[in-house]
């Protein structure tokens, strides 16, 4: 399990631009998810450039000294969960399946932390499709949030849907997982030919009216619920868009997969599904 000392602690909250929360609440672990999602951006990059995800703390300095951001596993299972445990929050590792329209992806497909204030909340900066703000687990009401209106609902065995605007967005365990256990599935998901993180190449960040993405080719901007997509020409475009937008500066481009080619573009992120 990922520690952070104290200098570490201090350089990533200067990276999302938060101070240390006085104690570990509710009211600081809204401040800190809504910055984390507005700073470090949810991107693959590093699958399209033929390189291992890093867990633990290879992900904390991804995130805090390259200036990098990363997916469900690098951001909530590795480098946010170890910046709440240093700050006093008690956390768990939580995994979770994506919904593909009506279809389940992958078990361990997605992974989530269950942060407790004493209250039990959701906590999600790894996922382009998540609330701003952490979700109460047990509450079963709906839960307005400036990214739609989000409900949790129950399943059977003890599971839990999270609907975002009335659709399914991801079902979720209630039984706490560990990093050990999810190892095995992020390598899958590396080398399996068919894995769906080798179908579209993203890198997206929330901004206060909406999201900006950059999949592939192709700058998606979504702005008060329209959407608008303009097709980049060159690697000296695509290099200037990760950079201005993300403050990603590459050595070398990531290969664009077929799925996220101009021709083929579907902009999904930014919109109802959104995920790793």
């Amino acid at each position: 399990m990922t520690e952070l000392d104290d200098e570490t602690v201090d350089a990533y909250l200067r990276r999302i631009g938060a101070t240390r929360p006085r104690v570990p609440d509710a009211a600081g672990l809204r401040d800190l998810q809504a910055k984390h999602l507005a700073s470090v951006p949810y991107e693959n990059i590093d699958t399209h450039l033929g390189r291992p995800l890093p867990l633990g703390d290879a992900a904390v300095d991804k995130v805090v000294r390259e200036q990098r951001g990363g997916g469900c596993r690098e951001l909530n299972a590795s480098a946010f969960d170890a910046l709440l445990r240093a700050l006093g929050y008690h956390t768990e590792l939580l995994g979770g399946r994506v919904f593909y329209g009506d279809r389940l992806g992958t078990i361990f497909g997605h992974v989530l932390l269950c942060v407790s204030t004493p209250e039990p909340w959701l906590v999600d900066v790894g996922f382009g499709g998540s609330s701003r703000y952490p979700l109460r687990m047990d509450v079963r009401d709906p839960q307005p949030d400036p990214h739609g209106v989000f409900q949790v609902v129950d399943r059977p065995h003890g599971d839990l849907d999270v609907l975002r605007d009335g659709k399914p967005v991801y079902r979720i365990e209630t039984r706490p997982r560990s990093l050990t256990e999810l190892a095995p599935i992020l390598r899958w998901a590396e080398s399996a030919p068919d894995s769906p993180i080798h179908d579209r190449l993203y890198c997206s960040i929330v901004v206060p009216d909406g999201r900006i993405t950059l999949s592939g080719d192709v700058l998606i901007r979504t702005r008060n619920g329209k959407r608008t997509k303009e097709f980049l020409h060159d690697e000296a475009e695509i290099r200037a868009a990760y950079l201005k937008y993300f403050g990603i500066t590459l050595d070398r481009l990531p290969v664009i997969p077929r799925k996220t080619t101009v021709s083929d573009q579907v902009a999904l992120i930014g919109g109802t599904h959104d995920h790793d």
